[in-house]
């Protein structure tokens, strides 16, 4: 559904949208215009995302500079955390987000945009798709998509013709 709706968006509209994603959160209320170009610019991350993981060989691939900093502390915190198909309560339950707060506050003046809402894959092994997509906060996707790619889960993907 968020689909057709980006698609409808004109030139105009798109600017305008990426001018409102410029000013501060205070400056906005449940506006759906600002939610409709939060969901553009995370349908597009995922597109480059999983474009990425497609034609480059995951295990050779850095998502952020500090990509070791950010995968030993996400498994210092997180160890068993099965990475290879996501159960949502493990992100999205009260439990859930309150050990993931201090890790995700740990990361606040190291990435940019580090608590940005963004599109990250269920199943490792399957395309952005509704069933297979929840939203994340930017520092989740980098950990999570980091752990797939250096223990083999987005190998599933590479070579994959979309």
């Amino acid at each position: 559904m968020a689909a057709l709706g980006l698609a409808g968006l004109g030139p105009g509209e798109a600017a305008a949208a990426a001018q409102a994603l410029a000013l501060p959160a205070e400056s906005f209320g449940n506006d759906p215009r600002l939610e409709l170009a939060w969901a553009m610019r995370a349908h597009q991350h995922a597109q480059i995302h999983f474009n990425l993981i497609s034609s480059v060989d995951p295990k050779f691939l850095r998502l952020t500079p500090l990509d070791d900093r950010i995968y030993a502390e996400f498994r210092g915190r997180f160890p068993e955390l099965r990475v290879d198909v996501l159960e949502p309560e493990e992100l999205k339950s009260e439990p859930a987000k309150a050990k993931w707060r201090p890790f995700c506050l740990s990361f606040q003046d190291l990435v940019e945009d580090f608590n940005f809402g963004t599109l990250l894959r269920l199943d490792s092994r399957q395309d952005y798709s509704e069933e297979n997509s929840i939203f994340a906060t930017r520092i989740q996707f980098f950990a999570i998509e980091i752990a797939r790619n250096r223990e083999g889960w987005n190998d599933a993907v590479y070579g994959k013709p979309r």
